[in-house]
């Protein structure tokens, strides 16, 4: 730091910061202060750079904790930056270069070190670092100054009132990182806090009136994803004095002879990556920072103003002139919103973002779901489930359940089968030349159950899948042949699935290995299994099985449970994978079921490929309609089989399938409604945990933690995750 340019390794032996952290107290007047702050640096572009800077912050700090309680110097410091800013507006309109320039790393040294006074210390600990007394002569008495609630002003002023030019950025930057520095105290705490700076500072006093202007501010940089200007053309170059000296700054100012190199991704003496020039590193702290906001618990007193901010913003679009109770209501061009939310889903805070707007804010929700090009944001939701294995499981939940939400409408459901997609690349299983985005969206649902069932067995994530194909299953319209194919043999696949289950339950010795070969044959999307072998089978064990089911259901099977308990060598030994899953997969098999009845009483006539699809597999489904917990839901089912097989019988043997379709919607035409038994509609709706910050609170800070700009924290020192969630 100072004068001359600094290398990262250096760092703890440059002689300003060994002043600043020393045990001589620095007047806030003193000179000092444009020397330290006129340092020219190359920019972290790494982890392994980060973490070097972060290292030598601590050996800074250590000597700083030990020495300013008495000197005083990080006050001193926060004050020469307070008094700087109150220029900033100004100088951003003269282009003043020099001021900003100095702004910015005096905001740079407070946000590396305060960074690491979170991480080492308490809050009471830490705020005794931010009160200072005036220790000039004569002030003896002078009351102590709290200075940490003015700087948090000031950085929200900062962000919010200086226009975001060239050579501003920089600065903005670092004052969202340095605000998002000031919350990381969450993580260095295994319990979700309720109480602390946050709470005390940004939710009450002169922070408070800032709310609603702060989320719109951090909403239109995401919006707007500004890349930092090219190298250059924001940073101040000195012009040489002619005798040599330096550039001389206010009166008796130190010499600041070095060139400042931007402490942003892509400034002199940095390459960009690809990945760089991609994203905008103002845009994803910005989105860092407020979801951080958004997510902090109500305080004892009030409810967390960020979040009610975010819950009731209007559409600048919206003429009503209606009153709004928030006090902290808002403005902003939900077009503008709509279309980088649908180019940046790729991220998960972007769609964590559009969770939270679509669950808590009534307005951005009834304005999606009236959009005529809806397939601009769910296509890349499909393509974050369809691709489950490359994402963590936060990501995948955040978007099956933005899909949940948006089948709890009607006309969502309705519109979908009226968007025809061509060739979706991204889908690989088979090839989809053309197909509605309402197909497109049940085939990626049920795969996305089915690599849960055989991976990772979460029983809330297809709990949340099959709830959203029922929401959509009564406006089922056009199925794509494969799409309805999928239906069917995925629900067969559980049926043969329950069969082996309840053999191997009540058989346990019985090794059947007729039974054995056929799903060892069963590849990921259940239809190489022959039916025919399969129907064998189930008429072998079905009609005995389910007899004695019929009898005494729950009874039997605790029976047969404890049976196979008593088989295993140890009292403590866990019961068999398939012994396990037996009433998961009962609930599956229950609620395909349903949706496929739903669609049959509700839109037979529109799905003449779903009814096809039944007929195909009827030998399966007939051996289930004797079932205890099937019975019910099987009548509609199996009268339609019986109806559609009779008039197939009748037309001759031998039929095309183009013949067969035809057949079929005939019948639609002439099949009774009134003979189709009605259910109570299949409607599920989202409803988050009574503790939702549990959930959200660790994964926004595992969000920040893994891809804020320019921000390193020790794995070891984090306690609020480990680093594997997400």
């Amino acid at each position: 730091m100072g004068a001359a340019s600094s290398s990262i390794n250096e760092l703890p032996e440059n002689e300003y910061l060994k002043k600043l952290s020393g045990r001589e107290a620095i007047s806030e007047n003193d000179p000092f202060w444009n020397q330290l702050l006129s340092f020219s640096f190359n920019t972290p572009t790494n982890s392994a750079e980060l973490k070097l800077l972060e290292e030598a912050a601590v050996s800074v700090c250590k000597s700083l904790v030990e020495n300013n309680p008495r000197t005083g110097n990080l006050a001193a410091l926060i004050k020469v930056f307070l008094s700087r800013t109150k220029e900033l507006k100004i100088s951003a309109e003269c282009q003043n270069h020099l001021f900003i320039w100095q702004a910015h790393n005096a905001l740079f040294i407070i946000c590396c070190l305060l960074k690491v006074l979170i991480s080492q210390m308490s809050e009471e600990e830490l705020q005794l670092h931010f009160t200072c007394e005036d220790r000039t002569p004569g002030s003896y008495g002078v009351e102590c100054e709290d200075l940490m609630e003015e700087l948090l002003c000031c950085l929200i002023q900062l962000i919010v009132e200086i226009p975001l030019l060239d050579i501003t950025y920089s600065i903005s930057l670092e004052a969202v990182t340095t605000l998002v520095v000031f919350l990381s105290c969450q993580l260095f705490h295994k319990e979700i806090l309720r109480e602390s700076i946050a709470h005390k500072y940004l939710m009450h006093g002169p922070c408070l009136p800032y709310t609603s202007r702060l989320v719109k501010t951090l909403l239109y940089n995401f919006i707007r994803q500004e890349r930092s200007p090219p190298p250059g053309t924001h940073v101040f170059q000195p012009e040489p004095d002619p005798d040599g000296g330096g550039l001389l700054y206010g009166i008796a100012s130190g010499v600041a002879t070095g060139l400042w190199t931007v402490f942003t991704l892509g400034g002199v003496g940095s390459k960009r990556t690809s990945q760089q020039e991609e994203s905008s590193s103002l845009a994803n702290q910005s989105l860092l920072l407020l979801l951080a906001l958004a997510n902090l618990t109500d305080a004892p007193d009030t409810p967390n103003p960020y979040r009610q901010a975010i819950m009731s913003f209007k559409n600048t679009q919206d003429s009503t002139v209606l009153p709004s109770p928030n006090p902290h209501a808002f403005q902003i061009n939900f077009n503008s919103l709509y279309t980088t939310l649908c180019e940046q889903q790729n991220s998960d805070q972007a769609t964590l973002l559009l969770y939270t707007l679509l669950h808590q804010n009534s307005n951005v929700r009834t304005y999606m779901l009236a959009r005529t090009d809806m397939e601009n944001l769910v296509l890349p939701i499909l393509e974050i489930l369809y691709h489950v294995e490359e994402r963590n499981s936060h990501h995948v939940y955040m978007a099956l359940i933005i899909l949940l939400i948006l089948t709890e409408d009607d006309g969502f459901n309705r519109s979908i089968h009226e968007v025809i997609l061509k060739n979706i690349t991204w889908y690989s299983e088979r090839v989809l030349t053309e197909i509605s985005l309402g197909s497109l969206l049940i085939l990626v649902v049920i795969r996305t159950i089915q690599y849960n069932m055989t991976r990772t067995r979460d029983k809330y994530l297809h709990t949340n899948c099959l709830a959203a194909l029922a929401n959509m299953s009564a406006q089922f319209r056009s199925l794509h042949q494969y799409a309805a194919q999928r239906i069917i043999s995925y629900t067969c696949r559980h049926l043969r699935r329950y069969v082996y289950v309840l053999d191997k339950l009540y058989f346990p010795h019985s090794h059947c290995s007729t039974l054995q070969h056929c799903f060892s044959t069963l590849s990921d999307n259940g239809e190489e299994l022959l039916s025919l072998t399969c129907s064998h089978i189930l008429r072998s064990y079905a009609s005995s099985l389910f007899a004695l089911l019929s009898k005494k259901h729950n009874k039997v099977l605790e029976q047969a449970t404890g049976s196979l308990r008593s088989s295993l060598t140890s009292d403590d030994s866990p019961l068999p994978d398939y012994a396990q899953d037996l009433n998961v997969i009962e609930e599956v098999i229950r609620m395909m079921l349903e949706i496929i009845n739903s669609c049959l009483t509700n839109s037979l006539h529109h799905n003449p490929n779903l009814v096809y699809a039944l007929l195909y597999k009827r030998d399966l489904f007939e051996q289930f309609r004797t079932h205890p917990s099937f019975q019910d839901i099987m009548q509609n089912i199996d009268l339609v089989i019986s109806f559609f097989s009779s008039r197939i019988e009748q037309a001759g043997s031998e039929l095309s399938v183009e013949r067969v379709l035809e057949i079929i919607k005939q019948g639609a035409v002439a099949l009774p409604k009134d003979r189709l038994r009605k259910f109570p509609e299949l409607k599920f709706k989202y409803v988050e945990e009574e503790q939702p910050e549990e959930f959200f609170i660790p994964y926004v800070w595992s969000l920040v933690y893994n891809s804020a700009t320019g921000l390193y924290w020790n794995p070891q020192s984090i306690q609020l995750f480990t680093m594997d969630s997400g």
